[in-house]
C-alpha cells in the first residue's frame, strides 16, 4: 500500500465547475446541482483503497451529522481497467450497501480530479458558501495500523469553522491515501 501526500493547493481557489455520472441513479450531477446557500465538501474515494476503507465509517458519520448543513460530493477518478473494484457497477453497490446520502461521481476522464489536483484516496476539498476553499487535507490522524482513533477531528472542525463563518487556525495537514490510479498515457 503505496502512501501518497494529498497536494496542499493554494486556499481560496475557486470551486471548479464539474459535469459527471452519479453511479447510485445514472443521473448527471454537477456544481448547479449544489445548494448555492451552503458550503460544499469535495471528497475524491473509490471503493478499494485500503485508506478509504479505514476511514469509510466516518465518512458516512460525517455526511449523517451535516446533512442540510453543506453540500456533500464524492469522486471517484480511478482507472477502471486496471482497478475494476472501482468501476460505475461497483461504486453503485458500495453506495446502495452502505446507504450513501451523497452522490458518488464517476470521473472517467480524470479531468475533474486534475482541475481539483486531487492526488490521493482519501482527499478532501472544503469550500465556503462563496465558493472559496478554506480547507483541503486529511480526516484526521488515523491510518491503517497506526492504532489511532477514527475521529475525523480534523475535517468536522473545518466544517464547523466555516458553518459559525470563522476563521480555521488549525493546522491543515495532508491527507495521506493510496494514489489516484492514472489512465496510462
Amino acid at each position: 500500500m503505496a502512501k501518497t501526500l494529498s497536494n496542499m493547493v493554494e486556499l481560496g481557489r475557486k470551486l471548479p465547475k464539474f459535469s459527471l455520472p452519479n453511479t447510485i441513479n445514472n443521473q448527471l450531477h454537477d456544481n448547479k446541482k449544489l445548494n448555492i446557500e451552503l458550503p460544499t465538501l469535495i471528497m475524491f474515494i473509490c471503493n478499494h483503497c485500503p485508506f478509504v476503507i479505514h476511514v469509510l465509517d466516518e465518512i458516512i458519520s460525517i455526511s449523517r451529522s451535516y446533512e442540510c448543513k453543506i453540500n456533500i460530493v464524492a469522486i471517484s477518478s480511478n482507472d477502471i481497467i486496471n482497478y475494476p473494484q472501482d468501476s460505475p457497477e461497483m461504486m453503485k453497490k458500495l453506495a446502495k450497501d452502505r446507504n450513501f446520502n451523497f452522490p458518488y461521481l464517476y470521473d472517467e476522464s480524470q479531468n475533474i480530479a486534475k482541475l481539483f489536483d486531487a492526488s490521493c484516496t482519501p482527499d478532501f476539498f472544503l469550500y465556503d458558501q462563496e465558493r472559496k476553499l478554506v480547507y483541503r487535507g486529511q480526516l484526521d490522524d488515523s491510518r491503517p495500523g497506526n492504532d489511532v482513533e477514527i475521529t475525523g477531528n480534523d475535517l468536522r472542525n473545518a466544517i464547523d469553522c466555516v458553518l459559525k463563518k470563522k476563521k480555521n487556525h488549525s493546522s491543515q495537514k495532508p491527507s495521506i491515501g493510496c494514489n489516484i490510479k492514472w489512465k496510462d498515457s
